[in-house]
């Protein structure tokens, strides 16, 4: 066949498929898609059969379903004929400012829509969808407030958000609040393993354990670390240490080493493994985290210990937020730790 003859239809297909991000790809078309949060699902579908929804406020942990569902719900008022012209998304920690509410937002949300499409309930009234709207101005929201009492006829806003106390509460009281709450670990294993099955990755046994891991709850990182994975083994089956080094997390045994060498009381020892963890490239900030859950599973350390020790943790995360210099903070933990 000639390099320059037109593909088939089913290898463009194949081709589509490779070049779209997985987490766009796998990115749920319908309420029904959307994973662990039973409950929300079941609220907005009953709102939506009333044809008279109103703003929202969608808030929680990162990679929960949260931009997903609101996209979603767009889809099954609208359909996929209308859902462009329907509905406006602004990611707001990029267009953040006053201007965009004031002009972009404030246009679209004045323009009154009665087009209907037949087989989908297509409500006389537009969505506004702001995504990480918690990085918003405190002058932005301000304006906002405004311009979503002037237009509540004939649009709907939706913020979106992972951290709802930095809404104001002028705007959050205006909207109806629906918490995302982390994913569960067998639900994301189950569409780890249809992912890795639809896109015919090898895989060794421990390997979605491990993502469901380092994911913490958050679909879309999980998804994400498969994919590079899987980039990385094509034609070999995925491992548990690919995964562990793609995540950036740092090892147990090297977690475990700080541990042991802390009881220790060994000064130069305590010395030498935190230069080699510090030479190694290995965030403190990510080693404080991993440490505490090792602490907090470890029943040899007293509950008194375990208090000192989170406090200490405390400071150090303090500290280093302040910017001090990670290998010192290291040390001054680990020696604190051995005093104990």
């Amino acid at each position: 066949m000639s390099f320059f003859a037109p593909q088939s239809a089913k290898v463009q297909a194949h081709l589509t498929k490779k070049a779209v991000p997985w987490v766009e790809h796998y990115r749920p078309k319908s309420l029904d898609e959307v994973s662990s949060q039973d409950m929300t699902i079941q609220v907005l579908k009953k709102t939506m059969m009333s044809n008279n929804l109103p703003h929202m406020l969608f808030y929680g942990s990162p990679g929960t379903g949260k931009t997903s569902t609101i996209l979603a719900l767009a889809r099954e008022l609208f359909g996929p004929q209308l859902v462009k012209s329907r509905v406006l998304e602004l990611n707001a920690s990029d267009e953040r400012g006053i201007s965009i509410i004031r002009e972009k937002v404030k246009n679209f949300a004045r323009i009154a829509v009665n087009n209907t499409v037949n087989g989908y309930p297509c409500p006389p009234f537009k969505i506004v969808i702001l995504d990480e709207a918690d990085s918003m101005t405190q002058d932005a929201q301000a304006a906002l407030r405004r311009t979503m009492e002037a237009t509540a006829r004939i649009t709907r806003f939706c913020l979106v958000c992972n951290y709802v106390t930095r809404i104001i509460d002028p705007l959050a009281s205006r909207c109806s609040k629906y918490r995302f709450k982390p994913l569960d670990a067998q639900d994301i294993a189950k569409r780890l393993e249809f992912i890795a099955a639809d896109q015919t990755v090898a895989l060794e046994p421990g390997v979605i354990d491990a993502l469901v891991s380092v994911s913490g709850g958050d679909m879309r990182k999980a998804i994400t670390f498969l994919q590079s994975a899987a980039t990385l083994h094509q034609g070999t089956p995925v491992t548990v240490n690919t995964v562990i080094e793609i995540s950036g997390r740092i090892p147990d045994d090297v977690i475990q080493e700080l541990l042991d060498v802390s009881k220790s009381k060994d000064i130069s020892k305590i010395e030498s493994v935190a230069e080699t963890v510090t030479a190694n490239g290995f965030s403190t900030g990510l080693l404080l985290s991993q440490l505490h859950d090792k602490v907090m599973a470890d029943e040899s350390i007293p509950s008194n210990s375990k208090h000192k020790i989170l406090l200490k943790m405390s400071e150090v995360d303090k500290c280093l937020t302040d910017g001090a210099d990670e290998y010192l903070q290291l040390l001054d933990m680990l020696v604190a730790i051995s005093r104990l």
